[in-house]
């Protein structure tokens, strides 16, 4: 299937975690067309999230606490959105011993539905073709609404920690179809590249 050229839709650092760049599927597994998803965490100058303290390791963590709560996100592409939520809590990170909980409560969200584990988002129809998923984003950002006509680089909303998200992050994902629970993934580059694990910077 022929990729879909994006623009990276933030600026400033990034860690790039569970790239297709390392295996596909890039999540361990193909459900809701995520086998080319890609997961994009805000880091600071020095390439690091929040720091790791005692606390990390016995107890969940308030979203405040990461760098890049609250980061603008941006449209990775021209298009229209044809889907949006708005409504999720950011709920606490789970690190350290909390994450094992967190992580095994993981099927209980699956069965929710795919916006259980998209938890706030924007769906994107671009005019190549494929529709592109922004999730995870922060309640109450959203700088779009439903027919929103959008051009790459503007504003849709701000990283956040809703639905499956251990911290705070970006996830996206391409389709060849609105409906995640039966289109198929759709690959993904960015300016003709796809980028290994490891820190990014985007201007």
């Amino acid at each position: 299937m022929t990729p879909v050229d994006l623009r990276y839709p933030f600026s400033g650092p990034w860690l790039v975690q569970n790239s297709p760049a390392n295996r596909v599927p890039s999540h361990g597994t193909a459900a809701f067309a995520s086998s080319y998803s890609i997961d994009f965490v805000p880091v600071d100058h020095r390439g690091r999230t929040a720091p790791i303290r005692f606390a990390t390791w016995v107890r969940p963590e308030p979203p405040t606490r990461f760098p890049g709560f609250g980061r603008d996100v941006l449209a990775p592409a021209d298009g229209v959105v044809v889907a949006l939520d708005d409504h999720q809590v950011d709920h606490d990170a789970h690190r350290g011993l909390p994450s094992v909980a967190y992580v095994l409560s993981q099927g209980r969200r699956a069965a929710a539905g795919w916006s259980a584990l998209a938890g706030n988002h924007v769906l994107i129809r671009t005019d190549a073709g494929p529709y592109v998923a922004l999730c995870h984003l922060r309640q109450g950002s959203l700088a779009v609404a439903m027919g929103s006509r959008v051009k790459a680089g503007d504003r849709v909303g701000a990283c956040g920690n809703s639905g499956n998200s251990t911290e705070p992050h970006l996830h996206l994902q391409a389709m060849d179809h609105r409906d995640p629970t039966t289109a198929n993934a759709v690959p993904i580059t960015f300016d003709g590249h796809l980028p290994r694990n490891g820190v990014l910077t985007s201007p």
